[in-house]
Parts: C-alpha cells; structure tokens; sequence
C-alpha cells in the first residue's frame, strides 16, 4: 500500500466535494439568473465543455511537466474558477458564471486523471484495487459536498455566494495534500524514444472502443439524470435540504462500492461487473418512472450511483488493457474527451428536457444509451469468446 494512495484518495474527495457542490447548486443559481427556464443548466454544461476542450491541454502538461505540476494547476485554476463563480452570483451576471465554469473545466479534467495515476502508484497486481480505492476517495465528496452547498448557501445575502467561497478553500486544502504526493518521475526523453502507436490505432480495438464506451454512457447517463434530479425535485415542491440529502446518497452509492469493486473486479471479470452496472441503470430509470416521492428520488439515484461505480471503475480497469505505458497520455486524454462531450450534451439535454418535457419522458430517453452499452458489453464478450474458443 502506497501511501500517495491515501493522499490522492482524500484528493478524489475534495475533487468530488467540487463537483456535487458544483452539480447541486448551479443549475438553481442558473435559473434564477438566466434569461429562460430552458438555459438553466448551461452553467453545468459549461463545467463539462470546459473539461472537453481542456482535455488535450491537460495531456500536454502532463507529457511536459509530470503528473504533480499539472495536478496543482488544476487546482490553482479551481480556486480562481470557484472565486470567479462567487463574484458572478453576487453581481447576478448568468454570462459570467456560465464562463466561470468553462474555466472551472480545466480543473475537471486533471482531476479525471487521478483514476489512471492511481495505477502508477500501485504494483501490477494491485492495479484494479488501487482504482478503486482512490474512486473510493469520492465517499468524502459524497458526505461533504451537499452538506456544504446546503450549509453554505445562506452564508452571505446574496444565495450560494457563500458555497462558491467554500469551494475556494476547499481547492486550497487539496493543494496542500496533493503536494505530499509521490508520483512516478517522468521517463527520460531521447530522440530515440519509442512513441507507441497511432492514436487512430489504439481507439480502432474492439476493448478501448467498448472502454471509452463505458467510461461516455456511463457519465453521460448518470450526469442526465444526476444534473436535473434538483430542478425535477424542485418543480414537484422539495425543499433543497431533500434534494441535497438525495444528491448526499446519489454520491454514496457512486463511490462506497469502491472499496470493493477492484476485488468483484478481480474475481468476476471486468464485463460482468460492467454489465451489473446496466443492470443497475435499467433499474434506476425503472423506479424513477414509478413515482415521484421522496423515497423513490432517494433510491433511484442511489442506485444509479452504483451502477456508475461498476461501469466506471470497469471500464477504467479496462482500458489499462488496450495502451501502452508510452501512449498513456493520449489515450486517456480521448477517453476523457469521449466522457467529458457526452457529458456536455446530457448536461444541456438535462434541463431543457425537465423544464420543457418533465422528468417522466427524461427517464425514458435514458433507456437508449443504456440499451447501447448492453449491447457494446455483449459484443466484446461475444468477440472475446469466439477468439477464446479459436484458441484453444
């Protein structure tokens, strides 16, 4: 056990404390200053497009500097995003906070990345485990993250100011842990140094294309349904306080399996753990289009966290599979690139569907990426089969 391990999992923590916070208030200080109920969410889909468009910039730094430089950039860049955010909602200027939240992307996008540096500080055979636990790290953002934004969001006269400074220290505190961490040093250029292979090589395997796929649908569905779960909950009467104590358990289920989904991983394969996580996603639409109270909000969100650890952790697990050490960096700055333009397009779908559609007929639209990653998962085992069968 590399104890960097525990530090970037408390770093994971804080990164999710951002992101709940982030998830939970923007989309209501969104429609209270934006010009139609329909651009709500933009503030949230300028967080993911932000981390889209940073995901090459991001690759760069890391091949140049190291994981420990970029890494502190990115929290440098929350702190001053999370600031701008403050100054945008206190000056009710809707334009402002959506460009604070692109900026805020770039932060996203490093902080995506600490899942893949947790295999650097790991043996090979505690690889799968090491993932995990630091995704793990995430049950602290769980925990904080809606307590913080319900807490915070009356703190100065003018609403969720307050959270916004929060998250200001909350960037300061995960600089000061992430500067104890230990990384790898970079390998040592030459002229001669291998490259690996194309990029356009790499994502044309059958297992990145079904791993990219996994890592897309995945947080594209869960962010579908995760993004207007407060402004649905709002619209039926909730008070926030309920919707901060549904987001609370959404992330518990998110990210508690995580102690142990390196281990289901280890013993049941990466394709069947993957394909509960479909399971879990069926069902969490299943029980959102049967009511609309409390407790059916609470559970079909907590399940749809969990579902999201499994195809998440899964397919992070399996794209270890499908690159190089020395093609690393862009093969995850795609699969990131993949995650984070779904991520934009469900963002901005989240709330022009609920406030214009409703949540029943949101649920519905859900089904049809979830009914494709079925498919892809099937497809890999079915290929994987046949070749296993060639074989032998």
């Amino acid at each position: 056990m590399n104890p960097s391990l525990i530090l970037l999992a408390l770093c994971q923590g804080l990164f999710l404390t951002n992101n709940v916070v982030f998830i939970a208030i923007n989309g209501l200080v969104g429609f209270n200053l934006a010009p139609a109920g329909w651009m709500a969410t933009l503030p949230v889909m300028g967080y993911v497009v932000g981390g889209a468009l940073s995901t090459g910039l991001v690759a760069r730094t890391q091949m140049r500097w190291g994981r420990q430089v970029s890494f502190q950039l990115g929290l440098l860049v929350a702190l001053a995003s999370a600031l701008l955010c403050a100054y945008a909602a206190w000056s009710r200027n809707f334009w402002l906070l959506s460009a604070a939240t692109v900026v805020a992307g770039y932060y996203s996008a490093n902080g995506q990345l600490y899942r893949f540096a947790a295999a650097e500080l790991a043996a090979p055979a505690f690889r799968e485990r090491a993932v995990s636990l630091v995704l793990a790290g995430g049950l602290l953002g769980a925990v904080i993250g809606p307590n913080l934004a319900a807490r915070t969001r009356t703190l100065t006269d003018t609403p969720f100011v307050g959270a916004y400074l929060a998250l200001a220290a909350v960037a300061l505190l995960a600089m000061a842990l992430m500067a104890f961490v230990r990384f790898p040093p970079l390998p040592p250029k030459s002229s001669a140094e291998a490259k690996g292979r194309a990029l356009a090589e790499i994502v044309r395997q059958p297992v990145f294309i079904v791993a990219a796929a996994g890592a897309a649908l995945g947080y594209g569905v869960m962010n579908l349904l995760m993004a207007a779960t407060p402004l649905a909950m709002d619209v039926c009467g909730f008070p926030f306080d309920d919707a901060a104590l549904v987001l609370e358990w959404h992330v518990i289920g998110m990210y508690a399996p995580g102690f142990v989904t390196g281990h289901l991983i280890r013993r049941f394969g990466t394709l069947p753990i993957m394909g509960v996580g479909v399971l879990l996603n069926a069902a969490c639409i299943a029980i959102a289009l049967s009511g609309v109270d409390l407790h059916r909000f609470l559970v079909a969100l907590f399940l749809l966290g969990v579902g999201w650890n499994f195809l998440f952790t899964g397919s992070t697990t399996l794209s270890l599979r499908a690159y190089r050490p020395e093609e690393k960096d862009r093969a995850q700055a795609f699969i990131n690139f993949c995650m984070f333009s779904t991520m934009a397009v469900t963002s901005f779908a989240s709330g022009a569907l609920v406030t214009t559609q409703g949540w029943a007929l949101l649920n519905l639209g859900s089904l049809l990426p979830v009914a494709l990653l079925g498919a892809a998962l099937a497809w890999l085992a079915w290929r994987q089969r046949a070749a296993h069968n060639a074989g032998s």
